[in-house]
């Protein structure tokens, strides 16, 4: 609120009468303690004068400026400490606004001087209230210890200047609006770093967590479209190892072909493979055999070619045949291995046409040698029996690979795929007792003894067999082979002049060993016997009157069927 004021004279009367003697004005205060006149409020109303009434010609007070038509004032005395009003200091803040000039007693009128504004302090005439004096000594105190006033009553205050007080501390700069120190080059580069810093690591969150909701859609709907993709690996190298099953097959199926025979009363399917480039071709005899005299074998190659072909030669005692194409052009023969080199548990691949199924590779182990088997035996003569010192395999094989290689961890051919052992036969033949699957039991010719019969085949037209010079006594249920009391023919069973006449060999002995190697029927000593080449020598154990010595013989010759 304002300080009160003493009540100012009504105006003087308009000039051109008589000038009326202004009326004492109260003593004013020296310009250290007076009290400055309160504003009057913008808008408010001045004192009413009366409706012809002469102009007043006191010009209005301008603060700041000389009042041109004010009375004469006598000069200021003090004002006593009673009746001085406590001033309060200025604003903290802000320059203090220059005193006012105080008005010159008889001065002339300014008539440059601008009329008076509805909003300025002088141009109310309305009294101010007295102010009741002061009595108390608290009052007199208080007035004493007031510092001056300025003779400006609105301070000149400059919100934007400088508050007064000590200067700032180094590095602060000078005081933004709101009182807040500004800030250095060095601060704010380290606040944009904080800001870059901020926005980047919330940026990553935010970009991460919309992309785990996107992938967990997409994961869950397939993708944003309606087709379906699936991950599929890209192409590779189309070349494989050359031990590997598929590098051994790569190589080996061009070489192999499938058979097809037709004869006058039966047909069937095998396999052969490719011998030399003169045509000769490898296979069973029980393969072949439908054909007869004037049946049928059309040969089909791997890569879809396919040629008549004719019976070279085969021999039913070691159940091999030789057929021959002719005209056909880039055959790749089969390396032919050794079997001897053979192992148990060596790798080995089969490669045939089971069921008519062409190109079909299969792959296991040699699971055991010299396995005696036989197989045939339908004539009921025994004439079509054959007598194999077989490899056994656990690599699949069925009706149709009969006569196809079998090849070692090099590709190289070990034998030749035969006979079969399956559930629902007892035979090993596998085209006999119907078209029975195969439980893991192959067994096939080794290549030793194939290589020396298709030689032989291919030379002559027939093979030749070991023999002892001896028969046997097929029905003997004992340990061993026994010779037997007569041959087939009713002769001797003990050809005269033969390997077993000339090593000492009587009907009724019992041979329990070859070369050392325990046999348990006539049958096994027939299988370890064709096992070598005529004119190989061999050590015979024969037992006779509970006596046991030792022969040697060498093996004769037979013509082969």
């Amino acid at each position: 609120m304002p300080a009160p004021q003493p009540p100012v004279p009504p105006h003087a009367p308009a000039a051109g009468g008589p000038a009326p003697t202004a009326a004492p004005v109260a003593p004013v205060a020296p310009a250290s303690t007076a009290e400055p006149v309160a504003p009057v409020a913008p808008g408010a109303m001045a004192a009413p004068i009366a409706p012809g009434a002469p102009a007043p010609t006191e010009a209005p007070h301008v603060l700041g400026a000389p009042a041109s038509t004010a009375a004469p004032v006598p000069p200021a005395t003090p004002a006593p400490p009673s009746t001085a009003a406590a001033v309060p200091p200025p604003p903290a803040s802000g320059t203090p606004a220059t005193p006012g000039t105080p008005a010159t007693p008889g001065a002339p009128a300014d008539p440059a001087a601008p009329p008076a504004s509805p909003a300025s302090p002088a141009a109310t005439a309305e009294p101010l209230s007295p102010t009741p004096d002061a009595t108390g000594p608290a009052d007199q105190a208080s007035a004493s210890a007031a510092p001056a006033a300025p003779a400006d009553p609105w301070h000149r205050y400059d919100p934007w200047a400088a508050p007064a007080g000590p200067a700032p501390a180094p590095g602060q700069g000078p005081l933004q609006q709101t009182g807040a120190a500004v800030d250095t080059v060095q601060r704010r580069r380290r606040r944009q770093r904080r800001g870059a810093v901020v926005f980047v690591v919330a940026l990553a969150l935010v970009s991460g967590a919309i992309g785990g909701v996107v992938g967990a859609y997409l994961e869950r709907n397939g993708g944003l479209g309606t087709s379906v993709e699936l991950p599929q690996a890209g192409d590779e190298p189309a070349g494989r190892a050359p031990d590997s099953v598929a590098g051994i097959a790569a190589r080996a199926l061009p070489s192999v072909v499938t058979l097809h025979v037709t004869g006058t009363e039966e047909s069937g399917t095998g396999t052969g493979f490719v011998l030399d480039t003169r045509g000769h071709i490898l296979t069973n005899n029980h393969v072949v055999e439908p054909a007869g005299t004037g049946g049928e074998i059309t040969v089909a190659f791997n890569g879809g070619e396919t040629a008549k072909a004719k019976v070279v030669g085969r021999d039913s005692g070691y159940d091999l045949a030789v057929v021959q194409v002719t005209g056909v052009k880039g055959l790749r023969p089969l390396p032919l291995g050794n079997s001897d080199n053979v192992r148990v548990g060596d790798p080995v691949v089969a490669i045939g046409a089971p069921f008519d199924l062409a190109g079909t590779v299969t792959s296991g182990i040699i699971s055991a040698k010299e396995r005696p088997i036989t197989a045939g035996g339908e004539k009921g003569d025994g004439s079509d029996v054959s007598y194999v010192d077989a490899l056994q395999t656990d690599a699949p094989i069925n009706p149709g690979n009969s006569g196809g290689p079998l090849l070692d961890g090099r590709g190289q051919v070990v034998g030749i795929n035969s006979a079969i052992r399956s559930a629902d036969s007892a035979g090993g033949d596998p085209e006999a007792g119907g078209q029975a699957g195969s439980i893991g039991l192959g067994f096939a010719i080794p290549i030793n003894q194939g290589k020396r019969v298709a030689e032989e085949l291919i030379n002559t037209g027939h093979a030749t067999h070991p023999v002892i010079g001896i028969t046997l006594d097929m029905d003997f249920t004992g340990d061993g082979a026994r010779v037997g009391a007569q041959g087939n023919d009713g002769g001797p069973s003990v050809t005269p002049g033969g390997p077993g006449a000339k090593a000492g060999i009587k009907p009724g002995d019992v041979i329990s060993a070859v070369d050392g190697q325990r046999v348990h029927s006539g049958e096994e000593l027939i299988v370890k016997t064709r096992a070598h080449r005529p004119g190989d020598s061999l050590e015979l154990t024969v037992e006779r009157g509970g006596q046991v010595r030792k022969v040697s013989l060498v093996l004769g010759s037979a013509g082969g069927d």
